[in-house]
C-alpha cells in the first residue's frame, strides 16, 4: 500500500513504528559471539528521539530502545506545525539542517519582493515535512546508521527498512501500543519492571517525576499535566495499567487480579481481559490498524478498499 494511505492524519493521528536493523543484527546489548559491548548506541537512539522531537512537530508517547529494534508511539501534530509562523518554521529547520544563504538572508530580513515569494515556497515544503511522520523516521534512522557505521568501519545499509507503521484508531489501541512499548524490556527478561527499564519513556517520566518535574521533557504531556492537551489518560492512570498488565506477561497467564482497578478502564470500558489480549498479541499478527470494528470498516470505506489487515478490540 501507499505510505500516504498507511500514514494518514486525517484518519488518526497516532501511529505505532517499529524500525529493525538488518538481518536481526545488534544495535545495541553485548554480541554473545564477540563479546563486544554496544550498549552506548542504545543511549544514541534516545537522544537523537528526544532531540527530534523539539524539531518535528510530531510528540513521542512512548517509546523502548532494545538490542535489535525500537518501538515508537507517536502523536502527528499537524494543527501545531499549521499555526507556525514562517520564521518558526525555518527555525525549526534550521537547528537539524544546514540553511540555505537565501533563508539566511530571509531570516535577517534583506530579500526583494521575488525572492521573499521564493522563499515561502521552500518554507511551505518545510512545514508539510516537520508533521511528516516518514521524514521524522528517516532522520532518527540516517543519522543512528551512519553512526554505527562508522564505528563499525562499514558501509551498507543498517536498517532493515523503512519502518513498520500501525494507525491506532482509537484511545483502547493508543493504550494498548504504549504498553507494549514500555513493557518490551519486561518481556524480553530485561529488566524486572516498568521503572528499571533502561532507555524506555516510561522509565524517564517516572524518573523525571521523582526529580519533581512533571513535564517530561521531549514526551507528550498526559492530561491533567503541565499541559491541558495531551494523551487522553492520567499519568497516574497509565502507570498502574502498565504495572497491572506487566505482571500478566511476566507470570504468562492473568494470574489474580487485584481489587484496586486502575480509573482508566473504567473510563475506557475496556475488560482487563480484552486489554491484556490486545498487548500481547499488538505484533503477532499483520496489522496495520488497531481499533474498534466499526472504525475499521470506517476506515475500509475510506480507502476504498475490501480488506484490511487490522486488530480489532
Amino acid at each position: 500500500m501507499a505510505r500516504a494511505q498507511l500514514v494518514s492524519p486525517e484518519i488518526t493521528a497516532y501511529y505505532h513504528c517499529v524500525s529493525r536493523c538488518v538481518r536481526r543484527a545488534f544495535l545495541c546489548g553485548e554480541d554473545q559471539l564477540t563479546g563486544k559491548s554496544y550498549e552506548h548506541r542504545r543511549y544514541w537512539v534516545e537522544q537523537r528521539i528526544l532531540t527530534l522531537a523539539q524539531v518535528f512537530c510530531i510528540d513521542i508517547c512512548a517509546y523502548a530502545v532494545m538490542s535489535n529494534h525500537y518501538h515508537l508511539v507517536v502523536h502527528i501534530n499537524q494543527k501545531k506545525a499549521e499555526h507556525l509562523s514562517d520564521r518558526e518554521v525555518v527555525e525549526r529547520w534550521g537547528k537539524e539542517h544546514r540553511l540555505p544563504l537565501l533563508l539566511l538572508k530571509y531570516l535577517k530580513n534583506q530579500l526583494t519582493t521575488a525572492e521573499i515569494h521564493t522563499c515561502r515556497k521552500i518554507i511551505h515544503v518545510w512545514r508539510q515535512r516537520l508533521y511528516s511522520l516518514s521524514w521524522l523516521m528517516k532522520e532518527l534512522n540516517f543519522s543512528i546508521a551512519k553512526l554505527a557505521n562508522q564505528e563499525d568501519q562499514c558501509r551498507g545499509h543498517f536498517w532493515e527498512g523503512r519502518f513498520k507503521s500501525q494507525a491506532l484508531l482509537d484511545e483502547k489501541a493508543l493504550l494498548a501500543a504504549m504498553a507494549y512499548t514500555d513493557l518490551n524490556p519486561v518481556r524480553a527478561g530485561i529488566a524486572q519492571t516498568p521503572e528499571s527499564s533502561e532507555y524506555t519513556s516510561i522509565k524517564r517520566r517516572l524518573d523525571l517525576r521523582n526529580t519533581g518535574q512533571y513535564s517530561s521533557l521531549g514526551l507528550f504531556s498526559f492530561v491533567g499535566e503541565s499541559k491541558p492537551d495531551g494523551i487522553p489518560f492520567r499519568l497516574i492512570d497509565y502507570i498502574e495499567w502498565v504495572d497491572w498488565i506487566g505482571r500478566q506477561v511476566r507470570e504468562g497467564k492473568p494470574g489474580h487480579i487485584d481489587n484496586k482497578q486502575p480509573t482508566i478502564l473504567i473510563r475506557l470500558s475496556v475488560s482487563n481481559t480484552n486489554g491484556f489480549d490486545l498487548c500481547t498479541r499488538l505484533e503477532r499478527k499483520r496489522c496495520l490498524w488497531v481499533g474498534s470494528s466499526t472504525q475499521l470498516q470506517a476506515v475500509k470505506n475510506q480507502l476504498k478498499r475490501q480488506r484490511l489487515h487490522g486488530v480489532s478490540i
